[in-house]
């Protein structure tokens, strides 16, 4: 009887040295697969995100953080430490994805890293029932129809020595990404005050009954707001549906008191024929 309580005891001590040593690799490969960050006492690092941050972990003390806007985080260690000693461990989670990487202090300052910016391939997709496309994503879309030749030529309009044309309408997830152009044909050169989205009736018989929507853009390539010749812009706004007898209106107004003002008009059925991403 005391040989076999010999041998249990030596059983369970034997499961509970492998369960630790097991917890232990695990979570030493777990850490050696992160990708790694060098700070420095003596230097602020700014981590960049692709998207819009919605939370940030820092599993240490020894480094002080914040979030200075919508996608960067400031990291700094509180003190010096020794030449690639760990400080810990920075996650950081965006609208869809999340990012982690170990903090390792370098004592010689060229090495540290005064900017990160977070690619793509580090970064784990996770499910947020609120975010069904990120801003990153988006970014990315709108850049790639903009480098795509143009694929629309039936919309365009000309107004005060000024052109406007659609070059794209495509459809990605739960959006619509619309690439136009502007030509200013004037020696004055254009600046914009604003750029409107709406939704309105086709033909307005009486003013009681003419509707007209205001759609926000989701998300905008380009936010220069001053151009001379030539200005081109993708913009993305939710997608959606509407009848025959109403049309959806990019409008472009300048900023002064005499301003121009150039309008696309887009038909259902040219939205119905926009090309499609897979998403």
């Amino acid at each position: 009887m005391k040989n076999m309580k010999k041998f249990l005891f030596a059983a369970v001590a034997f499961v509970a040295t492998s369960m630790d040593s097991a917890d232990a690799q695990t979570s030493q490969t777990t850490d050696m697969s992160l990708g790694t960050i060098y700070v420095n006492g003596q230097i602020t690092t700014h981590l960049v995100m692709p998207e819009t941050i919605r939370l940030v972990d820092i599993s240490t003390d020894t480094i002080v953080g914040n979030q200075v806007n919508d996608n960067i985080v400031r990291l700094k260690p509180k003190a010096a430490m020794q030449d690639y000693e760990q400080a810990g461990i920075v996650t950081v989670i965006g609208e869809r994805h999340i990012a982690q990487y170990k903090l390792v202090y370098r004592s010689c300052l060229p090495f540290a890293s005064t900017r990160f910016t977070v690619p793509y391939w580090d970064m784990q997709e996770y499910h947020n029932p609120d975010v069904s496309m990120s801003v990153g994503e988006m970014s990315r879309y709108a850049i790639r129809i903009f480098n795509t030749k143009r694929s629309v030529e039936n919309i365009h309009t000309k107004k005060d020595k000024m052109k406007a044309w659609v070059n794209h309408i495509c459809s990605a997830g739960d959006y619509f990404f619309i690439d136009f152009s502007l030509e200013n044909k004037t020696k004055i050169p254009y600046d914009i005050s604003e750029i409107r989205v709406k939704l309105e009736d086709k033909k307005q018989k009486k003013a009681t009954n003419y509707q007209s929507i205001e759609l926000t853009p989701e998300y905008m390539l380009n936010y220069n707001k001053h151009f001379k010749k030539r200005y081109r812009n993708v913009l993305v706004v939710k997608k959606l549906t509407f009848p025959e007898a109403k049309v959806l209106k990019i409008e472009v107004s300048e900023n002064q008191i005499s301003g121009r003002v150039i309008e696309l008009n887009i038909n259902y059925d040219d939205v119905l024929d926009s090309d499609c991403f897979d998403y």
